[in-house]
Order: C-alpha cells, then structure tokens, then sequence
C-alpha cells in the first residue's frame, strides 16, 4: 500500500498476538486498565491486516514468528511507505542473540526485545515508549503531506501567471490592433506583480520562520500608517462593490516599530480580507487604545474559517488543508508572517469566526510606544522629468539588461551596459555616469564589491542597487558598501526614473 493510501488517522491501538489466547487476553486487559487501546489478533494475517489499517505499535511472542509470519509482517511494514517505522516489541524467552538457524527479525527494523518473564511496568513502559515513536512519526507524515500539498499548489499559482504571461506575449505578437495590444500589456503588467508578490511571501516566511528578520525600529504613529494602508486598498475593495470602512478618532497612536514591517501586517490582513469577501459584503477596520496596548482589528463577512482550522490558521502553509476558496489563489503565507512580524514587535495576534460563511476578524495587539514630534522622511519620489543623464547598467541577465537599456534610451538618456562586476566597475570609471544600476548579484565579483571598489578610486556616480536580495539587511550592506539607493527587483519604470533623477 503506498503511503498516501495509509490511514489518515493517527492510531494509537496495539496490535497484540500470543500462542495461548489466555496470554493475549490479558495482556489486552493489563493494556486497556492503562487507558491503552489494545485489540487481540488470532493469527499473523490478522495482525497484518490490522496493520494496514492502521495501529501504533505491535506486541508479538517471538514464537509466532515463524519465517511465514516474518514474510507477511515485512510486507505489511513495506507498504506503509518512508515515513512509517512501526514499533514492534516481542517477548523473548532469552536476551542471548538469536541462536543459529532462529528466525532472523532484524528485517523488521524497529523490534524491542523484552525478557521473559516480562515485569508488568517494564511492558507498559515500553509500549508508551513505542507510541510516542509512533506520533512523532506521525508528525513526519503530516508534514510530509502539507509540504506536498503546499509545493503542488505553489506550482498552480506559479504557472497561472506564467501562463496569463506568455499568452499575452503571443498574442501581442499577432494582434496588430493598439486597443488589444494595450489589454494584453495590462495583464502582463498584473501577472508580473502577481509573481512578484507570490515570491515576496516565500521569502518573508523564510525570513521569519527562522529568525532572521531584523527591525529597525522607530517611532511610528500607528493610526497615520493604518490610514495609508487603508486608503491604498480602496480600489480592490470599491472593484469588490465592498462597504469597506475605516474607525477611529483621528488621533496619533505610537508604537515602537519598524515601519516596513507595521505596513506588511497591515496589508497582508487588508489584503486576505477584501480577497475573501464575496461582492456586497464588508470589511471593517478598527484602531483603538487597550490600556498600555494598541488594537487593530479587521472584520469581514466573507468565507469564513471552519473550527478546526482556526487553531491552526497561523501555522506554516495553513492553507493547503484549509476550506478555502482556490479561485482566488495566494500561498497562504501571509498569515504566518503577519504572526511572526507581532510577535516581534512584542504583540500578538488572534483569529475569530463563527465558521464556514461566516466572516472572520484578526486582532492585533502592540504594545504603545512614548509620544514622538518626529516626522517620518517623506519617501514620495519627486518628479521624474529633467535633464537626460548618463547611464550605465550593470547586469549578469541579458534580457533585463537590454529592456532597461531600450526604456532608458528611449527616455533620452545615453546609456551604456556590461554584464559582470570587472567590466561594469571598468565602465563606470571610464564613463563617469551620472548614475550606475547596478545588480548585487554579479559574476566576477559582486555589486557590494563593484560599490567599494568606485568608492576607493575617489568616484562620486550615485550607484543604485537593483536586486532582487530585497530584505533590510541586503539594503543595509548595499548602503554600507556604498551605494546611494536599493531597489528591489521587480522594479517599475517610473521608480527607476525617479532614482535616476535624483542624481545631481
């Protein structure tokens, strides 16, 4: 039997087979007086057939394990799959090893041998043993599922938008007609974000989940952000015809945070919300002060989370086993950074829904933070038009390299490539740039290194990271090695243009 075809529950039974039905009897008995299930097998078939269905742990005599016996055990082992190790223990008349022409268990790979004449204690003992082995394997198999389900799903969300992608491209191939030709740019342009945010959340769970998100913290007025967040999200709501609302007195709420990530926690619950509200429904948001806390909550009237599921809606790719609606896509990824990112910031967060259909609210609590004046720099990039700038692009991908040279050049700026960090440092001394785009991850040597070493020859060009290593700690190093400013990939146009006009 293949894995997949074992048993969904997690059985604690065990299986238990004697020569004497009086010695299995009450053995059963003993067992069941500890609060055990255990259940008598007549003979090996039965045993194995019980197997199959599903148990914790075997408890044989070694005298019903005849090379028959052994053959038909073995098999039954086999077909549970990688995961399963099923506990056997056996009653033996002597610790001695097995004398020569004794039926060999070693094939059976996880046997305790027991002594007779076996204390009661040491039995028990034993088999609780022998059933916590079993739920740990129970966990493998477990998590073995989920990470299959997840990867098959991450599949479907990856070649949906790879698919929309190459379509259009196709199709713009063909379609000499301006109208369809912008509709087909249109979806590439909401396929590309699509993608980009699929591996946004992949690698903010990674990030998370293992510790190495770093904040860097500052007075942030919780209520400004809020409102940002919320303002932002309006028109996929309005596009959801959504009563989507926004609570609060207007006042400024302090926490102690890291903005970037305040906002991440702020979208990502806006953004599960409005996703899995049906068109009519509402999504409520609510900032309020609880004592020496803040509380966001989001309220909505969508799909709803079954009871089951809501213990576990937080937990690492909750969604694979979740009842939610697959047509409207996402990893369900979000949930869990939402956690991780509280929980650094010294909150929590809590899930609530009456069930299936019948809507969900999030509730975050942060601790609040000492009143502040201080203003966060504005990040709004000031106007792209000016003075055409030279540009030199350093990129190790072809294909990027050469649509940002064509998007550049047709802006009127003269610019000028290489593909590698020696031959891009080389251009930028002997071209002294305006700005240089340069990708952190370069052959040769890296984008860090190309940074340093313009920096040593006395070279003032404003160096721009574009990569896709996009975490705070890549932007830190970048800034630290030298670079003026870091993208992360993908990046848009207008951004790009906007960086460049910034150079003096």
């Amino acid at each position: 039997m293949a894995s997949s075809d074992f048993p969904d529950h997690d059985s604690e039974l065990v299986l238990v087979l004697t020569p004497a039905g009086r010695d299995a009897t009450l053995t059963a008995t003993l067992l069941a007086d500890e609060g055990l299930e255990a259940a008598r097998c007549a003979d090996i078939a039965e045993l194995c057939a019980k197997v199959h269905d599903g148990a914790a742990v075997a408890l044989l005599d070694e005298r019903v394990l005849d090379s028959d016996a052994l053959a038909c055990l073995g098999t039954a082992l086999r077909e549970q799959g990688d995961w399963s190790d099923l506990p056997i223990v056996v009653f033996s008349a002597s610790s001695r090893p097995r004398q020569r022409g004794a039926v060999d268990t070693s094939a059976l790979g996880n046997v305790t041998f027991l002594d007779r004449p076996v204390q009661v204690r040491t039995m028990l003992a034993a088999v609780r043993a022998a059933i916590r082995a079993r739920r740990r394997q129970y966990q493998v198999r477990r998590a073995i599922a989920l990470r299959e389900q997840f990867l098959a799903m991450l599949g479907h969300e990856l070649r949906n938008p790879l698919g929309s992608i190459r379509l259009a491209i196709e199709a713009m191939g063909k379609d000499p007609d301006a109208r369809e030709r912008e509709r087909q740019r249109a979806v590439i342009d909401r396929q590309s974000l699509h993608l980009a945010r699929l591996v946004d959340d992949l690698l903010d769970v990674a990030r998370v989940t293992h510790g190495k998100v770093v904040l860097q913290r500052g007075p942030i007025n919780l209520a400004e952000l809020v409102r940002e967040c919320f303002v932002a999200h309006q028109p996929s709501a309005r596009g959801g015809l959504l009563v989507y609302s926004l609570k609060g007195d207007g006042r400024p709420l302090w926490v102690d945070g890291d903005r970037l990530r305040l906002e991440q926690i702020v979208n990502n619950l806006l953004t599960n919300a409005i996703k899995y509200t049906p068109r009519g429904g509402h999504v409520d948001v609510e900032l309020c002060s609880a004592g020496a806390m803040l509380e966001l909550r989001v309220r909505d009237s969508g799909i709803g989370i079954a009871p089951e599921t809501l213990p576990r809606v937080f937990d690492l790719f909750a969604q694979a086993d979740r009842s939610l609606d697959r047509a409207q896509g996402g990893l369900g990824l979000g949930l869990t950074v939402v956690r991780g990112l509280a929980e650094l910031h010294g909150g929590t967060v809590e899930a609530r829904s009456e069930g299936l259909g019948r809507g969900s609210e999030f509730i975050v609590t942060l601790p609040r933070g000492a009143a502040s004046d201080a203003q966060r720099p504005s990040n709004a990039a000031p106007a792209a038009a000016g003075e055409p700038r030279r540009v030199v692009i350093v990129d190790d991908n072809e294909d990027l390299r050469e649509m940002l040279e064509i998007l550049l050049a047709s802006a009127g700026h003269d610019v000028s490539v290489a593909e590698d960090g020696p031959s891009g440092l080389d251009s930028i001394l002997d071209r002294k740039p305006d700005v240089a785009l340069v990708d952190l991850g370069l052959p040769g040597f890296d984008g860090y290194e190309l940074a340093r070493r313009v920096r040593a020859a006395g070279e003032e060009t404003m160096l721009v990271a574009v990569s896709g290593y996009g975490q705070p700690d890549d932007r830190r190093r970048a800034l630290e090695a030298g670079f003026n400013e870091h993208l992360k990939k993908p990046v848009g146009f207008e951004e790009l243009e906007a960086a460049i006009h910034r150079a003096r």
